[in-house]
């Protein structure tokens, strides 16, 4: 019993931690264009992230029962795919890389689940089709960690030339009062968009956690008071959605200056015209993917719809330079919270969790 509290409590600290490390997706564009600032664009991120996250739970359904295979998950295994994913998530932000909060987590718990697997790769949901749909890491999670970083890039740089066809006419300081306004409204969407994906992986891991643990006995003796935590059919309660929806929104109104720095101002120069076809790119890409249950990277396809406007006006407005650093942040996610991940759980079971 007490280790799942201390799982609860690391998957509120995870969820804290992508708050403020994610802030700069619904944000960083906002900010840099100086339509607001950061104190009021956190504040409005925290609000629409708050709203968001009590939108639907078909993202912490892939988290939760889509990726391994529950029967081999223990209290050990949540613990340490958590583990993995908050040190990497706060060595990022030390770094002021936009990495991606998401893979981290489903690394995290794939390399514990194979640690209690005892090494077996059995344990991985690959690929398969559950009432219809597709379901497993290749279609919910490699395949858009490919796709979406380019089409977040075609589809960003697609609707920017299309703003300059339509605004070519018009004089620098109608478009940067009209977009001005706009920009609000698209911030608000992203911010919106983030909460319904992002909040939702944390109450599949905390749901996961309390079914694990209905299965195994561990909520046998609670008192009356505690019965909500009986779980015996994977589902993810409303107190758990209400509590994560809460504390992102707080993690989120926490800040994330480094990451905002990162993506409003060294990636490339933006006006309020380029902030708001990034961010409704983004916030439409990451709206559509939360309605079937893909637990997207939002720090990916942001990251890629800023750098899709920037090439618009030309491939050097974009400071490639610290595009490759943040490359290398997503292609060392996955590999190094899974080692974390399964070597956090390999410990834990040698202290006999």
């Amino acid at each position: 019993m007490t280790l799942f509290f201390i799982v609860l409590f690391a998957a509120l600290v995870f969820e804290y931690t992508n708050g403020f490390h994610d802030a700069a997706n619904a944000i960083a564009t906002v900010v840099s264009t100086k339509v607001l600032t950061p104190r009021q664009a956190i504040l409005m991120a925290a609000f629409f992230n708050l709203i968001g996250a009590l939108w639907g739970t078909a993202v912490a359904k892939t988290i939760g029962s889509g990726l391994v295979d529950a029967d081999a998950v223990t209290m050990a295994t949540v613990l340490a795919a958590l583990i993995g994913a908050i040190i990497w998530g706060l060595f990022t932000w030390w770094l002021g890389l936009p990495s991606s909060s998401s893979h981290a987590l489903v690394g995290g718990l794939c390399g514990a689940a194979l640690a209690t697997a005892k090494g077996d790769w059995g344990v991985m949901h690959w690929s398969e089709t559950i009432k219809g749909k597709p379901a497993g890491l290749w279609p919910k999670i490699v395949m858009p960690m490919l796709a979406s970083p380019l089409i977040g890039f075609v589809a960003a740089a697609v609707l920017m030339l299309l703003l300059y066809a339509l605004l070519k006419r018009a004089t620098p300081h109608f478009v940067n009062k009209y977009f001005g306004k706009l920009q609000l409204v698209s911030a608000s969407w992203m911010g919106f968009s983030h909460g319904s994906n992002d909040a939702q992986k944390t109450m599949g891991i905390i749901a996961l956690a309390l079914w694990t643990g209905t299965q195994n006995g561990v909520f046998n003796d609670l008192p009356s008071w505690l019965s909500f935590l009986h779980t015996p059919e994977f589902e993810v309660h409303r107190w758990v959605m209400i509590t994560c929806a809460l504390v992102m929104a707080l993690g989120t109104a926490g800040g994330g200056m480094r990451i905002i720095k990162t993506m409003g101002h060294k990636m490339v120069k933006l006006q309020p015209v380029h902030g708001f076809a990034a961010e409704t790119t983004a916030a439409a890409i990451i709206g559509v993917a939360s309605h079937i249950g893909i637990p997207l990277s939002t720090t990916h396809v942001i990251s890629t719809s800023i750098m899709g406007v920037g090439a618009t006006k030309r491939l050097s407005a974009v400071k490639w330079g610290v595009v490759s650093r943040i490359i290398w942040a997503w292609v060392l996610t996955l590999p190094i919270t899974g080692l974390i991940g399964y070597f956090t759980c390999e410990l834990l079971h040698a202290m006999g969790h």
